[in-house]
């Protein structure tokens, strides 16, 4: 039996929050390839013997190579609502990623002004405002070094396209496997060294906090990075979507 793509994280009546594992895609593209988004409409008619098409609404995206944490909505209400709490930044996100360079501050604020390509499907970030940029900002800090790579943990302020991907390349931290910004090689399957690791919000019907957290993909090389975790869920550090 064939592995499934993805891990469910949370699910109730309005949300349904899985792990993905790196290489299949959010949402279709051209390549015509089997999307988690039709992956999940299937588990959901089965599980609760659905008949016709079922409703499920994509909140957000994981490029194809990243692993980790993805949105949906399971009625048109909480998609509504969870666009808003998405697109206001009021949703803590938290990333991992695994690069050869150390950067140049242990941790530090990133500010880039990104275009897009799309054709190419590639960012390039620049370090002052240009026609037709977007504003990106994150935040990272290096969590230790393992195996002469570094583990940092990324929480990105605002949601562009590969933003995560383009800063650390800008800083000269490629992400491990990531050719197209940078790494001088590929990794098996094509997947990128990129987690999305924790989501915290407040529900949007239900209205309690919700705290999410991903497993690394099982992978040797990701494993031994489990040791450098050391996330602390007290409410000082999530106080700030209440601000």
């Amino acid at each position: 039996m064939k592995k499934k793509p993805y891990q469910v994280v949370y699910e109730d009546n309005h949300l349904l929050i899985v792990n993905k594992e790196p290489g299949i895609l959010v949402q279709g593209d051209r390549t015509g390839d089997v999307t988690l988004l039709d992956v999940l409409k299937e588990y959901v008619k089965e599980k609760y013997n659905k008949p016709g098409d079922v409703f499920l609404g994509l909140v957000h995206r994981l490029d194809r190579p990243v692993s980790g944490l993805v949105v949906f909505a399971r009625t048109s209400k909480a998609l509504e609502r969870m666009s808003e709490i998405f697109r206001k930044r009021q949703v803590q996100k938290t990333y991992w990623a695994v690069v050869r360079q150390k950067p140049p501050r242990d941790s530090d604020k990133l500010v880039h002004w990104l275009v897009k390509d799309e054709q190419k499907n590639q960012t390039t970030a620049h370090e002052y405002e240009v026609p037709g940029s977007q504003r990106a900002e994150l935040t990272y800090r290096v969590l230790g070094r393992i195996n002469e790579h570094y583990l940092l943990e990324v929480n990105p302020v605002t949601g562009r396209p590969h933003q995560i991907r383009a800063q650390l390349s800008a800083i000269g931290c490629p992400i491990r496997g990531d050719i197209k910004y940078g790494y001088d090689r590929a990794v098996p399957d094509k997947k990128i060294y990129l987690h999305a690791r924790r989501l915290y919000f407040v529900h949007p019907v239900k209205k309690e906090p919700i705290i999410c957290k991903a497993g690394v993909p099982n992978d040797p090389f990701w494993e031994e990075f489990l040791e450098l975790d050391k996330e602390d869920y007290k409410d000082k550090n999530l106080n700030f979507i209440f601000e």
